[in-house]
Order: C-alpha cells, then structure tokens, then sequence
C-alpha cells in the first residue's frame, strides 16, 4: 500500500519540517531575485514574510503527526516564566551589546553617542521583531525542531544541529544583493554565520529553563535590535554611502566574540546535556509520541 502524505510526514518529523520551512521561504526569497526587487520596505516586509516558513512547518508536521497545534502554539502565549527570567530575556541583549561596544572601542572603532536614536524606537523594534521580525521563527526552530532533536541527542549537538539547519535557511539572503545581509563580504557573512551557532546555545538555554517560545522571541529580537544601538560612528562605517568593510567587519567581529564567548560560557555552567537545571523540554510538549 501506498504510504499517505500524513504518514511519510509523521515519519519523517524533521525531514518534512525542513523541506517545508525551507520551500516556503525560499519561494518567497526567490520572487525577490526573480523580480530584482530593490531595497525598500516592500522588500523588507516580503522578507518578513518569508520568516514565517519555520512556524509554517512546524504546523504542517505537528498536524500530520497527529500532535496538538494548541500545545505547540500555546509555547508562543507562555509568560509565567519567573521575573529572574524576563530580565535575563530582556536584559541580556545590553549587556551583550556594552560588552561588544567596549571592545570595539578598545581595539579602535570609531563611535559617534549623539547618532544614537530615540529609546522609543527601541519598542517598536521589540514589538515588531517578536512577532514578524525574527521572533516568529522560534515556534519552529526551538519550539519545534530542538525538542524533537533533544529526545535523540544532547541539548548541545540539538542546538548545533538547529544551527546548520538556521544558517542555511538564511542562504538565499546572503546571496541577494539588495538584501542587507547580501551586501556584506564573505568575511562578514561568516562571522555572522558564527555568532547564529552562537545564538542557538543561548537560544537553546532561555528556552530550555523556560519552556517558553515567547522568552526565546523576545530575546532574539533584542539581540538583533541591538545594531540599532551600536555606538559605532555611522558616517564612517558607511562614507559617501558605500559601507566601509574593515569597519564593517570590525563590529561584526566583536559582538561576534562576545555572542559565541557567552554561549561557551553557559556550556560550562548548565553543562552539555540539558544547558539547564532541569528537564529538557522533548516531544510531549507537542503531543507527539
């Protein structure tokens, strides 16, 4: 008898999960190629869009499988996570930004306070990336992909693995050049490509000793808010409009440092296995068997 759809899915959970999130952003990444669609908030707003593939997938598998979508989705509405553990979520973000900030002015990079924008910026930016900027992603890769892969491997070779699967994700944004991303170097790229290992251990960690999606998502919008924030002197990391690449690298390279220093660090502290205190968070929390 012919295997159904369902049933292949529900054998191949994350097999089926990536070809999903995969197919449904880089469709969509492919229609900005296709186009030659120019940087602009329509870009912007269509590659938003296409962040939308992980949790796409997630949903496609955890309802083929016969699992709970209100169990899955549920992860994204889970709050009581402890006041000790919003801080960390909220708070983290600057003080991996001072710490990347202080060594870019200890080996030289130039700094300009007075470009800084407004704090209120800082809120929307946190709304905006928790729900279409970023955030979104992490109801398929930590509330989905890791705890399938805890229940196999390791909380540290989970989160590696979620890391490759993350990294190539992004692929198609780094090879279109009126993407941010694809205006960068080489050298650039894979300093970033470094520093989304990195966030994956500590993506793993909050996510882990919470349970909750939305902890993640935040968090994972305040780090990436934080270029906003760099001190970095904008006129010249971009004279005359054209980026300049060493400067470019040179702040790249010390958030870089600090990221992939402070994941290394909780390695060593919550350890290897579960990189918490407590049990890990494993298929059940989806309903799955």
């Amino acid at each position: 008898m012919v295997p159904s759809i369902r049933s292949l899915i529900d054998h191949h959970r994350i097999a089926s999960f990536l070809f999903v999130t995969y197919g449904f952003t880089w469709t969509i990444q492919a229609y900005l190629v296709v186009t030659g669609m120019e940087a602009s908030w329509t870009l912007s707003i269509l590659a938003g869009f296409g962040g939308f593939g992980p949790p796409v997938g997630a949903a496609v598998v955890v309802w083929a499988s016969g699992g709970s979508l209100r169990s899955w989705f549920g992860q994204f509405l889970q709050w009581r996570i402890g006041v000790r553990w919003w801080l960390l979520a909220l708070g983290l973000p600057f003080v991996i930004l001072a710490a990347g900030s202080v060594l870019f002015v200890l080996v030289g990079g130039p700094v300009d306070l007075s470009s800084l924008p407004s704090p209120l910026i800082y809120l929307f930016v946190m709304v905006w990336g928790t729900i279409w900027g970023g955030g979104q992603e992490e109801l398929g890769w930590r509330g989905f992909m890791l705890p399938l892969l805890q229940d196999r491997y390791r909380a540290l070779v989970a989160s590696l693995f979620v890391g490759a699967a993350w990294t190539l994700w992004h692929l198609p944004l780094l090879l279109n050049a009126n993407t941010t991303h694809g205006g960068w170097p080489l050298s650039q790229q894979l300093l970033w490509g470094s520093t989304i290992f990195a966030g994956s251990i500590l993506w793993t960690w909050m996510y882990n000793n919470t349970g909750s999606v939305l902890a993640v998502a935040v968090f994972h919008a305040g780090i990436n808010s934080m270029g906003l924030y760099h001190p970095v002197d904008k006129a010249a990391l971009v004279p005359d409009g054209v980026p300049d690449p060493w400067l470019n690298l040179l702040a790249e390279g010390t958030a870089a440092v600090v990221l992939v220093g402070l994941a290394i660090a909780l390695v060593v502290v919550y350890g290897a296995d579960r990189l918490a205190n407590q049990e890990v968070p494993g298929p059940a929390v989806l309903k799955l068997e």
